[in-house]
């Protein structure tokens, strides 16, 4: 039996951290090892580890390694099924209480986790094995899959749990800077409102820059429909080779959504709800009725009516408007308007099956209402996805998707109108009813839209989306699959106006009208598969055929005068004037055929050619068919014998690729000249009669072809604790359509043609990293990072189109204007003469002239130049999660630097004061301000000289996009509920914006009548 105080300083050694490390440890610690055992060691922590093999029962000692013998440090040693474990110091070497038949676990980021039997030993010694899943990890590319480390495109990939970590209307929304080349920013604050995307830049001018998205495997652009729950993984493929399988259809990006399937053994049930209050973002005031006030007298003084309160009579002539301002009279108009809107989301999901049959099922709705009454939006989703095994080398699947929409949209300009409205008038009569033109009759009332039934824009919407598919594997490693989609949206919108609101109150009566719209689009594609090992060599080969055929119906009827306003858009019969009825038809075909190899040797060579052919029934015979080829290579690095000895990489791959992509941007039936119906007159009666469309078509048009080179690397670090993609790319898009004008001897004034060129390059940097992992708290933190440079690089003639902002060397969303360089002041008096101006006016930069230097004029030939771009210079994104216990923590911040926009409210300056507008720095001889010309009564806004440049503004901003803070119930209580897990949360979206834009949120453009909302939600997940 050992001596007492041996015993008390041995507990006292293994108990106490501060008796193990320094001079406490060498006192107390070191004599009793000395005494007591045989042999120690001293690590560099000073943590003695007894490893003698009369250790009373109970202690566990041993030491841990990695798989070439070097000790790991910071391992989690824990006791199975128990909460408190240690982990292993500098050397390796871990100490820990545990029973006879306890089972160890030891985890380690990077490492897989081992669970090893005491079974009566008192060493237990691990070599840990590197954790391999995530290079395993299959990602999801054109027509199959592939594993990570095999990857030789551009493709960032997305889990489903990252995707449901912001609550949105829809599922891009809520990976806003998530994906490096991938940006997404919100314009409207309205319900159901959506996001603008864009893929390393804007390549087209007259078409369309957003991404194809592929829905399990069915191409499907209504990505606002999924439910953010059902989806499982999201791939957005970025360069060429990743694109090119796609063809026509891939230069603008391709963004992959997989959603889950059902799995075998017991159902998975999975429920969450949320609740949360919108508000706006920020909404800067228009002037209050003294400052109002203010502005007229300035505006008349500079005519020379006014020069003090004696004069307001002159300035003020309506008695109303004179005792108002004499009153301090002052209305906020769009207060009355604009409160706080909502955003629920209730959903459940269904996983479960067997060997054979496996089903996954959900159920969503989600409400959104706006900050304008009357604006919401209902969707209704349901998914059903079933997989049955018929054979062991064959089964069959079904995946569904149904939603329904019901929602009404209030009127954009409502908030404008608002705005302009004198703020000394007030919205009600004398006897409390609404004045349909307060004060002096010139303004209307933007309130009368807020009476029940005056305005509606209802629309009711159903969209199916439905996929059968056949799959074979008759011998190994070949697979043959068979695709059959179809998708199906019915929509209708009743519209009514009644003759009280702002678009029809100097018109004749209300406004009905009704249009249906019915799209129908029949996918089927071929899939077959070969794969092959031998040796060293591995290849697969993919073959594709594929036809799309789409069409869309679609009829409005309408008429003015509804004698019965209850009747709203129906009974359209009963309307007494402007009766009418149109319908159109737009069908179009593609049939497509594409090859792909993929090659690796050893596992570190590989290789990727792809060729995609496409025909169209849009193009003419000539240009009917296009090919889109690409080829790749990749190099693991990590994988060579020199690499072996090395610790500074865990993984390195090098990757480049070269394609061709293309944009399906030709509308239909533009290479024809088609005919419209003219009316006209004939001996003193009416007819009609065909003439041709304005627009000229033209038979020579063709795809625009987007040329794109990658160059990238994949890298690990510290046993890839910290992870990450950079890539260079630089796209080349040429034969961009572009309409010139014709003149006029020819029959038609316009003609869309090939004759453009624009170009996009740049880096993007993806990074992860597990900052702190331990067996009570973990963090880990994402960056990405986004520099796009876009210009134009070839217009028609070689020249800009000045008209249209589009110039030669800049961004194709750039602002050509006058450069503002601040007021004309007194003292520069004699000079501003010489220009044509006075003090007081607008003072721009005289940059050019004729002789190519500054002379003395100002003129729009020489004095414009590209003053900003909506195209901002980089974007970054940075997200942090951090758990501890039950605990989690989650904020991720954007930034977006370098774009400019133009701010509706700074251009809502009216000098000769008619109307209401943005508080500003107005110049007056007592305030020399460089921010706003003088007030002037006889000059109207659209007449100020250089008024344009008054808008634009720095529209940099970095935002905490979300932050979310929950707590997940222990297993010890929700086991009692018969639950697997019970999470509770809340979390604040778009909450803090930091930029240099006052009370406006910049990610907005500038939009005075959709401004940007905050939302604060509370909500639950559970799991049973």
């Amino acid at each position: 039996m050992k001596p007492l105080l041996t015993i008390a300083r041995e507990h006292l050694c293994n108990t106490n951290p501060l008796l193990r490390k320094g001079a406490l440890l060498l006192a107390a610690c070191v004599p009793l090892v000395s005494l007591a055992s045989p042999t120690f060691e001293l690590s560099r922590h000073l943590n003695v580890v007894v490893t003698n093999s009369n250790h009373p029962l109970g202690i566990i000692t041993g030491k841990v390694t990695d798989e070439k013998g070097e000790a790991l440090a910071n391992v989690s040693v824990m006791v199975k099924g128990k909460s408190k474990g240690v982990s292993t110091n500098l050397q390796g070497l871990y100490s820990i209480n545990a029973d006879n038949n306890a089972v160890l676990v030891f985890s380690f980021i990077g490492y897989d986790a081992q669970e090893v039997a005491v079974g009566g030993r008192t060493t237990i010694d691990v070599s840990m094995v590197t954790n391999k899943k995530e290079l395993e990890q299959v990602v999801v590319v054109g027509y199959g899959s592939v594993k990570k480390k095999d990857l030789t495109g551009a493709v960032v990939s997305i889990k489903g749990e990252e995707v449901k970590k912001v609550a949105g209307n829809n599922v891009m929304e809520s990976v806003q800077g998530k994906m490096p080349g991938v940006d997404i920013v919100r314009t409207s604050g309205a319900a159901g409102a959506g996001v603008n995307i864009t893929v390393r830049g804007n390549r087209s001018i007259l078409a369309q820059n957003g991404p194809l998205f592929i829905v399990d495997g069915i191409q499907y652009s209504s990505y606002q429909d999924i439910n953010p729950n059902d989806i499982q993984s999201m791939e957005v493929l970025k360069d060429a080779s990743s694109t090119a399988i796609f063809g026509a259809k891939g230069a603008n990006g391709v963004v992959i959504i997989s959603t889950k399937r059902g799995t075998s053994g017991k159902p998975h049930i999975s429920a969450g709800a949320y609740y949360g209050q919108t508000q706006v973002a920020g909404y800067p005031k228009p002037m209050t009725g003294p400052e109002f006030a203010d502005l007229k007298r300035q505006a008349y003084r500079t005519a020379g009516v006014w020069n003090s309160p004696a004069d307001d009579p002159k300035v003020f002539t309506s008695p109303a408007d004179l005792a108002a301002v004499q009153n301090g009279v002052s209305t906020y108009w769009p207060g009355y308007l604009i409160k706080n809107g909502s955003q629920q989301d209730y959903n459940i999901g269904v996983a479960g099956g067997s060997e054979r049959t496996k089903v996954y099922f959900s159920v969503d709705y989600l409400r959104e209402t706006g900050i304008l009454s009357n604006d919401y939006q209902n969707r209704y989703a349901v998914r059903l996805n079933i997989e049955q095994m018929l054979a062991k080398t064959f089964k069959v699947g079904l995946e569904s998707q149904l939603t329904y929409y019901k929602g009404n949209s209030r009127q954009d300009g409502v908030l404008t109108v608002a705005n302009k409205v004198l703020p000394y008038y007030t919205p009600y009569n004398a006897d409390g009813t609404l004045a349909k033109y307060p004060g002096n009759g010139a303004q209307f009332n933007p309130l009368m839209e807020e009476l029940p039934g005056a305005y509606i824009n209802q629309t009711n919407t159903t969209r199916i989306l439905s996929t059968a598919y056949a799959e074979w594997k008759p011998i190994q490693g070949l697979t043959l699959r068979s695709n059959l989609g179809i998708t199906n949206s019915n929509s209708r919108n009743g519209f009514f106006e009644s003759a009280n609101t702002i678009d029809r109150a100097l018109s004749s009566g209300s406004l009905s009208r009704v249009t249906n719209a019915l799209g129908t689009d029949l996918i089927w594609e071929n899939i077959i598969t070969y794969q092959k090992k031998f040796d060293k060599h591995s290849f697969e080969v993919t073959g594709v055929t594929s036809y799309i055929a789409s069409k869309v119906d679609s009829s409005q009827a309408s008429g003015t005068g509804q004698l019965l306003q209850g009747q709203t858009f129906y009974a359209l019969q009963n309307n007494p004037a402007n009766v009418s009825i149109s319908s159109n038809y737009i069908g179009s075909n593609l049939a497509s055929g594409a090859l792909r190899l993929n090659y690796s040797y050893a596992g570190k060579y590989l290789l990727a050619a792809t060729i995609r052919a496409d025909g169209s029934s849009i193009l003419s015979e000539a240009n009917r068919w296009a090919y889109f080829p690409s080829v790749a290579a990749g190099w693991r690095v990590i994988d060579e014998s020199f690499m072996k000895g090395q610790h500074i990489f865990s993984e390195l791959k090098l990757r480049a690729s070269y394609g061709v992509a293309g944009n399906y941007a030709v509308p239909p039936y533009s290479t024809q000249s088609v005919l419209m119906l003219i009316p006209y007159e004939y001996n003193d009666k009416s007819t009609l009669a065909y003439g041709f469309n304005p627009r000229a078509g033209n038979p020579d048009l063709k795809w625009e072809l987007t040329n794109t080179l990658n160059l990238g690397f994949d890298f690990g670090f510290f046993k890839n604790r910290l992870t990450g993609t950079l890539d260079y790319y630089d796209s080349r898009t040429h034969d961009l359509l572009l309409a010139r004008v014709l003149p006029t001897t020819s029959g038609f004034s316009t003609i869309v043609q090939n004759v453009g060129k624009t170009r996009n390059n740049g880096i993007e940097l993806g990074l992860s990293s597990v900052n702190i992992e331990n067996k009570n708290f973990t963090w880990s933190s994402t960056v990405t990072f986004t520099h796009n440079k876009e210009q134009i690089v070839d217009l028609v003639g070689g020249q800009s189109d000045i008209a249209n902002s589009l110039i030669i060397g800049s961004p194709v969303k750039s602002f050509y204007d006058y450069d503002k360089i601040g007021v004309w002041q007194t003292a520069d008096s004699a000079l501003a003469k010489s220009f044509g101006y006075n003090p007081g006016d607008i003072r721009v930069r005289d940059i050019s002239g004729p002789g190519g230097k500054p002379d003395g004029k100002i003129d729009a030939n020489n004095d414009r130049k590209v003053v900003g771009s909506a195209v901002p210079r980089y974007t970054i994104g940075f997200g942090n999660d951090l758990k501890y216990k039950g605990f989690d923590f989650n904020m991720f911040i954007v930034a977006r630097q370098g774009q400019t926009f133009v701010s509706d409210y700074a251009n809502k300056f009216e000098p000769n004061a008619i109307e209401n507008g943005a508080v500003v720095n107005y110049w007056t001889p007592e305030n020399p301000t460089n921010d706003y010309p003088r007030p002037n009564s006889k000059i109207s806004r659209a007449a100020l000289p250089f008024a344009t440049t008054l808008g634009y503004k720095d529209g940099s901003f970095v935002k905490i996009r979300s932050i979310t803070l929950g707590y997940t119930l222990p297993h010890k209580t929700t086991d009692k509920w018969h639950i697997s897990s019970l999470r509770f949360y809340v979390s604040a979206k778009n909450y803090f914006t930091m930029s240099k834009v006052k009370d406006y949120d910049p990610e907005g453009s500038g939009s005075f009548d959709r401004p940007l909302t905050k939302l604060v939600v509370g909500g639950l997940n559970i799991d049973l």
